[in-house]
């Protein structure tokens, strides 16, 4: 995609105006269709809006009238042996993000089918946030061996998700843990952020947090360690996630 915009920066910034996310199936389809400034001009509206419509956008009219009158704005142009040579490598890396796109999709389901078989599935599938992915991501980083952590505590610590606090005499420090297993700590924070989409408890533990003047980097922090705490009770009773019973207490640690 970062080679696709570049080529695009190039010789065809309109292209960059009119799509917001290179990779989405209408941009890419559009861009196969008039990989160059003079074919995009020429594209028929209808044909714009029948690509929104397949990748399942709204406001199909306002969005390919606005595509339209972009890719035909005046710019500044290559010479026309350049831009030919340009438009062979848009080509072919749109290309190629399809065939990714196609093999993403197909690896994901491997995925989903393989935790699908596992004991915990359902428990770590039920917590907001975690899809096969990325609750395979996190059950991989964990491990399944239910005496791995003695608690809550110890599960947070490995995770790195809980912070580290250092006294001397009446100074007291509480600082995050840097020195850690990386893949795990992606993982949960990525897992922080896509919870609040779906659980409002999480939501509000997090704005709670932002109010009292937590970063936004710290306030996540906290919740991935709300989280892990949480996945730790599930696999301990042997239940699901509950939304109730997790955000019975929304006070955020102090």
């Amino acid at each position: 995609m970062l080679r696709l915009r570049a080529a695009l920066r190039e010789f065809f910034p309109a292209a960059l105006q009119a799509f917001d996310d290179l990779t989405a199936s209408d941009a890419l389809e559009l861009l196969d269709r008039a990989p160059d400034p003079d074919r995009a001009a020429q594209l028929p509206r209808l044909t714009i809006a029948a690509a929104l419509r397949r990748a399942g956008r709204r406001n199909l009219d306002a969005k390919a009238d606005m595509i339209q009158q972009t890719l035909r704005r005046d710019q500044l142009r290559q010479p026309g042996p350049v831009q030919h040579a340009y438009a062979a490598i848009v080509s072919s890396q749109v290309q190629l993000i399809n065939i990714l796109n196609i093999e993403i999709a197909e690896l994901g389901q491997v995925v989903a089918d393989h935790l699908g078989r596992h004991r915990d599935a359902e428990r770590y599938l039920s917590l907001p946030g975690l899809g096969p992915v990325l609750g395979a991501r996190v059950l991989g980083e964990f491990g399944d061996d239910p005496h791995r952590y003695t608690d809550s505590k110890a599960r947070r610590n490995y995770a790195s998700t809980s912070p580290i606090t250092r006294a001397s005499g009446s100074r007291r420090v509480v600082l995050a843990r840097y020195a850690r297993n990386r893949r795990l700590g992606d993982a949960v924070h990525q897992w922080a952020f896509c919870a609040m989409r779906g659980s409002p408890g999480a939501r509000a533990y997090y704005q709670a947090l932002r109010q009292r003047g937590t970063g936004h980097q710290a306030a996540l922090r906290q919740l991935s360690n709300r989280l892990v705490g949480i996945l730790h009770g599930c696999l301990k009773t042997g239940t699901t996630y509950d939304e109730a019973t997790a955000w019975a207490n929304l006070q955020p640690n102090p």
